[in-house]
């Protein structure tokens, strides 16, 4: 499948891309690639803090499941615009710190979170937790979707502008078919699978989704939107009932309306907000020097201010150089299951996360693990090469497993050897099953001239072919392999769940379940974060003082340096990629970036739709 894609568009898109990096680096230069190492540098200095200082939390920071505690990204919001990326863990750690920190007055949020709702859900609850100290939390925003919302309405002082929009008009979840593209253009394609609800082949094969995918999807998103209701309403004057009624009738509500139902607190531009955000850092408000201008977009705030990425830095720099603690190893796996070693962005690598989860076994000084798993699947071989790896490690020290956006598929299957697994309400998990698509090009080929001829020792030596179907014998050979595979994958969860095979059986079939429904299929032991994975295998440990490590650690150096300069992100943050042609281009490269990477050598995959979009 791969491989027909990648001829088909990957080439074009790849020269583009190619094209762009090519400009880059010319117009860096000797002089600029000085700089940028020199940018790299200053960032290691210290962040000095002012008493009264605001805590700048910009939501469009990149908060990842991932070890960037040490040095952070290798160029700073200097040289990218943007604030660097932070861990997920030292998010949280930052902001609990804040709460006790007197140098801390308040948080003020703004901009639009691009993360998933379970990992959105822990950063709320962390804020939640915060305003327990007394201290304010206040946000501005000229309009707000769902996701935003989902934040910014914990807010204790929610200011919209006048200008702005509340656009609630419920989830959606929808899947592009290119079955039909396929069939038309002379694709052939052929199914083997196991798990009737194992859906990540239909895009290929259907026009529409079928009776099983979608119950399941409609089953899915309605327990998406229902806790997004719960969650926003918790502390607004607003009813689930009154917000349905909203999504279903009114979709975008005008800032009166949404002033007068108590969606937000007053309606004001931001010269109103920096007023509020220098009374809360102690300095006389001047409304000559008030800006228009959001801090964000602002080169500095006129206020005693600390972003949440370099409060974060500083509280991990503190941490991090306490005296000797037995520790708990945080170890990641985020990204798409594939085959192969050491480190690839974006990517759990079979060795690469096998190796790792072989040094915290071997580590006397890691008394127990905390695996976070953030991955939707993907190879089926990688994925039982990590679970068995997963298992030894559990036999061996506690092992908590931490699910955060997904967990499902192959991530779901290297998650079942854990001692105990957490979720969030708002996970994605579950899709036990295993699938294969079989493609061939005779259709297409033979309308062009091309013919192929071949000479066998064996009847079965032509099965890997593209130039015609699979014969039936040969069919019956590649299912009866993912029928094998799923055996093994529904035993690894019946030995690892401790359940019946009767009882996996129930609850498997591809089907895919959000973590609160996740409970009652026995699948997860109980709700909970990050944090309380870590304090569960404190506990489970015996051990009251301890420290974190964050495994894998940041890549080298030169990894950084070689990725910021060749890589697609560089690209995505220049400043003129603001056009939406370069935006979809950039996008599609990503999409077919994740195809070269689907590198199963049987073909056999346990992934969740990759066509499939929950806005």
């Amino acid at each position: 499948m791969r491989d027909f894609l990648k001829i088909a568009a990957a080439s074009a898109v790849g020269t583009l891309v190619g094209l762009f990096s090519l400009v880059l680096l010319l117009g860096i230069g000797a002089f600029g690639l000085v700089s940028v190492l020199l940018v790299s540098s200053s960032s290691e200095t210290e962040v000095e803090i002012e008493d009264q200082s605001v805590l700048m939390f910009d939501l469009s920071t990149d908060i990842v499941d991932g070890d960037v505690s040490g040095t952070g990204r290798l160029f700073d919001e200097s040289f990218y615009g943007v604030t660097p990326s932070i861990s997920l863990y030292d998010a949280l750690q930052a902001i609990a710190a804040a709460a006790e920190d007197d140098r801390i007055s308040g948080i003020y949020l703004t901009g639009m979170p691009a993360e998933g709702l379970a990992t959105l859900k822990e950063i709320r609850a962390a804020l939640k937790d915060f305003k327990t100290s007394g201290k304010p939390i206040l946000a501005y925003s000229t309009g707000l979707k769902e996701r935003d919302y989902y934040m910014a309405s914990v807010a204790d002082d929610l200011l919209l502008a006048p200008v702005g929009l509340l656009e609630i008009n419920g989830f959606r979840a929808e899947t592009q078919f290119l079955g039909n593209a396929l069939k038309k253009y002379g694709v052939g394609v052929q199914v083997v699978r196991a798990g009737r609800y194992k859906s990540a082949v239909e895009p290929f094969t259907r026009s529409q989704s079928s009776p099983e995918e979608k119950q399941q999807t409609e089953v899915l998103v309605t327990s998406l939107w229902q806790d997004f209701l719960n969650t926003v309403t918790d502390e607004r004057e607003v009813t689930p009932t009154q917000m349905q009624t909203y999504a279903d009738e009114v979709g975008l509500i005008e800032p009166e309306q949404a002033l007068a139902s108590g969606l937000v607190d007053r309606l004001g531009f931001y010269t109103e907000m920096l007023s509020e955000l220098k009374k809360l850092a102690g300095e006389a408000d001047s409304s000559e020097d008030a800006s228009a201008e959001s801090w964000a977009e602002a080169d500095e705030p006129e206020f005693a201010n600390v972003t949440l990425s370099d409060y974060a830095r500083t509280v991990a720099r503190d941490r991090n150089s306490s005296e000797d603690k037995d520790a708990i190893a945080v170890v990641y796996a985020q990204g798409n299951i594939i085959v192969g070693e050491g480190s690839v962005p974006g990517a759990i690598t079979s060795e690469g996360l096998s190796a790792t989860l072989r040094d915290m076994r071997e580590d006397d000084d890691i008394k127990a693990v905390v695996l976070r798993v953030n991955s939707p699947g993907g190879s089926a071989t990688a994925s039982e090469i990590i679970a068995n790896e997963v298992r030894l490690l559990a036999d061996e020290k506690p092992l908590v497993v931490s699910m955060g956006d997904y967990a499902a598929s192959g991530g779901y299957m290297i998650a079942a050897p854990g001692a105990k697994i957490l979720a969030s309400p708002t996970t994605i998990t579950g899709s036990i099953g295993v699938y294969g698509l079989l493609l061939n090009f005779q259709e297409i080929a033979n309308e062009n001239g091309i013919t192929w001829d071949d000479v066998k020792t064996a009847q079965l030596a032509g099965m890997g072919t593209v130039s015609r179907p699979k014969t039936a014998s040969e069919l019956k050979v590649q299912q009866d392999y993912v029928d094998t595979l799923y055996t093994r994958f529904t035993s690894l969860v019946a030995e690892g769940r401790d359940i019946s095979m009767a009882r996996v059986g129930q609850v498997a079939q591809g089907r895919v379940w959000t973590g609160e429904e996740a409970i009652n299929a026995d699948l997860v032991d109980e709700l909970g974060g990050l944090n309380d994975a870590i304090a569960l295998a404190a506990q489970t440990a015996k051990i009251e003082e301890f420290k974190v490590e964050e495994y894998p650690r940041i890549p080298s150096f030169e990894e950084q340096l070689l990725d910021s300069l060749f890589g697609a992100e560089m690209i995505t943050r220049l400043p003129w990629n603001k056009d939406p042609l370069t935006d979809q281009l950039l996008k599609l490269r990503e999409d077919f970036k994740l195809l070269e990477r689907l590198n199963d050598p049987t073909g056999m995959y346990m992934r969740l739709p990759f066509t499939t979009e929950i806005e």
